[in-house]
């Protein structure tokens, strides 16, 4: 790529940063009477539905703002960037006051009222929802006590960050809205949990760097990335979304799907891993896999990156066959019959599997799906019913993640296919995320398989964004870099 296409794709990236995605955001995101954030916004962002404040996306909001007010893409003033950090406190405050579910007791609440109050989802008893909504307080608090130098932010981060680990060592944790049974585990626990302990290290490299937590953090985010490509990912480059708790492949749509956007994003939190630690080896695996999502979850008849994919490609298996006894997932409250599925997970070990365990493991027969008595319905897993009716979704989160890897691969490897790629992905959600309604701008966050927009929810009744913030910034970064090499 020469440096006039360099060039090109820094200001059509400054300008959808600046004038489409912060320009919808602010002023109107920041809750001036009670601090945090409002963002529960339709699909198309044309209206505000409620003040509810979900944990999950101030946690957000806080490490978006506080890495506007560093980056090291030259697009803002000092003052520009003294007003980011004046937003990400807001959020910042606000989490610490009310975020957790007592004094003492370090889980953090899913929703709050405007004001702060905890508040029930509707069907729901427990308060702490999901230990997604956690890990996302922690990368607030570890990006704003980096950029900010806040100690006590950094300290509050510390503290939940170990709260988060002894709760998945142990298995006593909520991953709504789509819990797993104890027989799984879930490729988005070290996932999100490689991202936050590379984000907590950053933090820790400057407001503690001789106590030894660094090395700490360095270890387990190698046993976090070990246990993604050595457990969930197979010989074939492919993430399994969900495999045994035994690590064993699974049978069924369950164990045979992927979730390319999961994936895709994942890669450069791998690329990001090996850096930090020195483990350049790891950065062709990495490409390959990227590289293998993005053929498996590309829409050869419409375009875009499918939800959900076989791990051969295409729609998952048995998909398009959908049960019309399934009963439609409801928002804001469980499936019918999953009250009580545990989201229990054995405990990620460090380190990765003892050498020749690849092996073993490939010989291993599938877990087999729970099997009923004869004449009973076959009990379905959450994450099962979110694959067999969004598979075809096309989602704003995936796409903007894509546009950041596909060029962050090509930077890495020199590959070509990864330019191709970038160009490929962009056409595409240039045409179809952008609102082109000059008062919103913003990106419409889910289409129907064809393109056409829709009106649905993804995990959170909220319009967030985290995603194409962030992408955008570290794409912006890249390209920098890319132009000072050239």
């Amino acid at each position: 790529m020469d440096r006039n296409e360099l060039l090109r794709l820094k200001g059509f990236y400054e300008n959808e940063l600046t004038n489409r995605i912060l320009a919808f955001w602010l002023p109107r995101c920041e809750d001036r009477e009670y601090g945090g954030y409002v963002n529960c916004f339709d699909n198309a962002g044309e209206k505000l539905q409620s003040y509810d404040k979900y944990t999950w996306s101030q946690g957000r909001f806080v490490w978006v703002f506080s890495r506007l007010a560093v980056t090291k893409a030259g697009i803002f003033s000092r003052k520009q960037r003294q007003e980011f950090l004046r937003l990400a406190k807001t959020g910042r405050d606000f989490l610490i006051r009310h975020c957790l579910m007592g004094p003492e007791d370090w889980r953090c609440v899913y929703l709050m009222e405007r004001d702060g109050s905890p508040r029930h989802v509707e069907g729901w008893e427990p308060l702490d929802m999901s230990i997604y909504a956690d890990c996302f307080v922690v990368l607030a608090m570890a990006g704003y006590g980096a950029a900010a130098g806040d100690r006590e932010a950094y300290a509050f981060g510390k503290r939940l960050y170990e709260s988060i680990l002894e709760r998945v060592k142990s298995g006593t944790y909520n991953t709504l809205p789509y819990p797993l049974s104890e027989r799984y585990r879930a490729h988005g626990i070290p996932m999100i949990l490689s991202n936050v302990t590379k984000e907590l290290h950053e933090a820790a490299a400057l407001l503690e760097p001789d106590s030894g937590y660094c090395i700490a953090l360095r270890e387990r985010l190698g046993g976090f990335t070990d246990d993604i490509l050595n457990h969930f990912a197979h010989e074939r480059n492919v993430i399994h979304e969900v495999i045994a708790a035994d690590n064993r492949p699974v049978e069924g749509i369950l164990g045979q799907h992927a979730n390319p956007g999961h994936t895709i994003e994942d890669m450069w939190f791998m690329m990001e891993a090996a850096d930090l630690l020195g483990r350049e080896e790891l950065v062709p695996r990495i490409a390959g896999i990227t590289a293998q999502a993005l053929e498996i979850g590309w829409d050869r008849e419409f375009g875009g990156i499918l939800h959900y994919s076989a791990v051969t490609g295409g729609p998952p298996v048995g998909a398009e066959e959908l049960s019309a006894e399934m009963e439609p997932v409801k928002a804001g409250g469980p499936p019918v019959g999953t009250e009580e599925l545990s989201a229990e997970m054995e405990p990620v070990k460090a380190g990765g599997p003892p050498v020749g365990t690849e092996e073993m493991l490939a010989e291993m027969k599938p877990v087999k799906a729970d099997v009923p008595p004869d004449g009973a319905a076959s009990p379905i897993e959450p994450v099962e019913r979110q694959v067999r009716e969004g598979w075809g979704d096309k989602l704003w989160w995936v796409h903007s993640e894509a546009l950041y890897t596909t060029l962050l691969c090509y930077h890495r490897t020199g590959e070509a296919r990864f330019l191709e790629w970038h160009e490929k992905v962009f056409s595409y959600t240039f045409r179809t995320f952008p609102n082109r309604d000059p008062e919103v701008r913003e990106w419409k966050q889910i289409c129907k398989r064809d393109g056409s927009p829709q009106d649905k929810v993804v995990a959170l009744p909220v319009k967030d964004p985290f995603h194409i913030t962030r992408n955008l910034i570290l794409i912006l970064e890249l390209l920098e870099t890319m132009m000072e090499m050239d």
